[in-house]
């Protein structure tokens, strides 16, 4: 949010001004906005830390190693031909791992 420093601020003898009945207007106006939800129907929704979840499933599509491809055998990750270092007996390493 933008400031305006060049707007007059209030000094502590302004805010000591403010009615009680002026602010008591103004939190009512803050409460205005809000809207009131069931809470029973709010805590349904909301998923614990180590809920069961053996109901659902899990669904991975594993793909064939591609030619252009290799698993590094430092970082296991998936690089292209590109990213390939250099082979040790067999084990291919990315430029990242050497």
């Amino acid at each position: 949010m933008a400031t305006d420093y060049d707007a007059p601020r209030k000094t502590d003898e302004d805010a000591n001004e403010d009615s009680i009945e002026e602010l008591k207007n103004r939190r009512n106006d803050k409460n205005s906005g809000k809207v009131d939800e069931d809470e029973v129907e709010a805590a349904e929704s909301f998923e614990l830390p180590g809920a069961d979840l053996s109901h659902e499933e899990l669904t991975v599509r594993v793909l064939p190693r591609q030619s252009g491809e290799f698993t590094c055998a430092s970082c296991f990750l998936v690089k292209g031909r590109s990213q390939l270092a250099e082979e040790r007996d067999g084990k291919f390493y990315c430029v990242d791992c050497v």
